[in-house]
């Protein structure tokens, strides 16, 4: 299953907190687009998780998955740097100690 940084726990926290969602059931919802062989990942502000969606939770971060990221991203970690106010979110690979 995906997993969450530090980093990433803390932005997603603050940026559901800041957006007037509902903090207590609100998340990032990430989802999958595929394109041939390539896939392209969006994230957005989501109230609740879509019905097939795995929910990551990780010390009040909400994280929504659709199954097709899901699938793609299972042995991965969300990570996230701020510079200027401005997120960005990668995806690394797991390093399993």
């Amino acid at each position: 299953m995906l997993a969450l940084t530090d980093r990433a726990v803390e932005a997603v926290k603050e940026i559901v907190s800041s957006s007037g969602e509902a903090p207590e059931t609100g998340g990032l919802r990430l989802s999958a687009e595929r394109e041939g062989t390539q896939a392209s990942f969006k994230l957005r502000l989501a109230s609740v998780p879509a019905e097939d969606d795995a929910v990551i939770e990780e010390r009040g971060a909400r994280v929504f998955v659709d199954a097709d990221a899901a699938a793609l991203l299972a042995d991965k970690m969300l990570d996230a740097t701020v510079d200027q106010d401005q997120v960005a979110f990668t995806v690394v690979e797991q390093s399993f100690s």
